[in-house]
C-alpha cells in the first residue's frame, strides 16, 4: 500500500479546465478567512499567534506537500484547496511533489508573486514556490538517481534569504516497499549534498521521501543534519503525513500509517554565520474540502525556522 498511483483513469484535465477554478470563492475550500483579507488575522494563521517582536527577528517558513496530481478525482478542487492553503500561511518556500504540467500552468497563474522551479517538463515531478519578496533566487539543478525506474530525481536550488545563503532540495523517493535499496540510494544522494555542501550555507530539504524508519540508520546521516520532526520532540500530532485511518482519498480498506514526508535540516556550521534551528512544525490539509475529498492522499508539513 503506497501514497502513489502509477495509473490514469482517463483524460488529463487542460489547463483552461483548471483556470476555470482559480476564483477566489471559497467552495470547495477548507473554511478559513484569506490571510490577505484587510483587517484579518485567521486564529489558526501564523501570524496570529506572534508578538510583535517576533516579526522582526530572522524567520524562514516552509510547506513541503506531495499533492497527489497524478490522480484525476477531484483534481481542480483539491488544487484549488492547495492555493487557499498557501495564501492562508503564505511560506516562504514551498516544496511540491507529484506535479504535472497542468497543474504547474495553475500555480503559475494563481502564484505570480512566487517563482516556480520545475524538476520536469512532462509525466510528474517536483517544483519549488519561492517566494519572490524574501527569497532571492541564485541558481538551481536537477540531480538525476541513475538507477530510478520512477523518473524521480533530486531539484536543488541556491538561494539567498536576508543575506543568508541557502541550499533548498526536495525530492520524491521511490514508491513501495519492494523499493526499499533504490529509496537508500537515494538517500545517499541526498546525504553526499548534506555532507559537501559550504559551510556558510544552510540546506534544507523537504520532501515525499517513502522512507521507513528502518532504512534510514542502514545510511545514516551526517551528524550536523537532523530531522527536524524529531528535533522537535516527535511530537505525535504530526507524525503521520501518509494516514488512511483519517485521509479516505485513497480508499483503501487496510489502515496504513506512515511518516514518508520529511524535513531535514542542517544548519551553517562556518561560524559567525546565524545558525536556524526549527522551532514549529503542524500537518496541514486536515480539512476535507467542500467536494468530499481531501487536497491530497498526504498531510502537508508547514515548518518554521529562526536563527539561534
Amino acid at each position: 500500500m503506497e501514497s502513489d498511483s502509477e495509473t490514469h483513469s482517463g483524460e488529463d484535465t487542460t489547463p483552461d479546465d483548471w483556470m476555470e477554478l482559480a476564483d477566489d470563492s471559497p467552495d470547495g475550500s477548507p473554511a478559513y478567512i484569506p490571510a490577505d483579507t484587510p483587517g484579518a488575522s485567521p486564529a489558526n494563521s501564523p501570524a496570529a499567534t506572534q508578538k510583535p517582536s517576533e516579526k522582526e527577528d530572522f524567520k524562514l517558513s516552509l510547506i513541503t506537500w506531495n499533492v497527489d496530481g497524478i490522480n484525476e478525482e477531484k483534481r481542480p478542487e483539491r488544487a484549488r484547496g492547495l492555493v487557499k492553503y498557501l495564501n492562508l500561511y503564505k511560506p516562504d518556500v514551498v516544496f511540491l511533489q507529484e506535479l504535472i504540467p497542468p497543474y504547474v500552468q495553475f500555480l503559475k497563474k494563481r502564484f505570480a508573486s512566487y517563482l516556480m522551479i520545475e524538476g520536469a517538463e512532462e509525466g510528474y515531478f517536483t517544483g519549488m514556490l519561492l517566494k519572490k519578496s524574501r527569497v532571492t533566487f541564485v541558481e538551481s539543478e536537477i540531480v538525476p538517481y541513475p538507477t530510478t525506474q520512477m523518473m524521480r530525481n533530486l531539484l536543488v536550488a541556491q538561494v539567498i534569504v536576508d543575506g543568508q545563503k541557502l541550499c533548498l532540495m526536495t525530492s520524491h523517493f521511490e514508491s513501495f516497499k519492494a523499493c526499499s535499496k533504490e529509496r537508500m540510494n537515494q538517500l545517499h544522494v541526498v546525504k553526499w549534498r548534506f555532507k559537501h555542501a559550504p559551510d556558510d550555507v544552510t540546506v534544507v530539504f523537504g520532501g515525499d521521501t517513502n522512507l521507513r524508519d528502518a532504512e534510514v540508520p542502514k545510511v545514516g546521516l551526517p551528524a550536523t543534519v537532523c530531522d527536524v520532526w524529531e528535533r522537535l520532540g516527535k511530537q505525535e500530532h504530526c507524525r503521520y503525513t501518509w494516514d488512511t485511518t483519517t485521509n479516505t482519498n485513497q480508499n483503501i480498506s487496510t489502515p496504513a500509517r506512515f511518516r514518508f514526508d520529511r524535513i531535514y535540516l542542517r544548519p551553517a556550521i562556518k561560524r559567525g554565520v546565524p545558525r536556524l534551528a526549527p522551532d514549529h512544525m503542524v500537518l496541514v490539509g486536515l480539512e476535507k474540502l467542500d467536494c468530499g475529498r481531501y487536497t491530497s492522499d498526504h498531510w502537508g508539513i508547514y515548518c518554521t525556522f529562526s536563527a539561534e
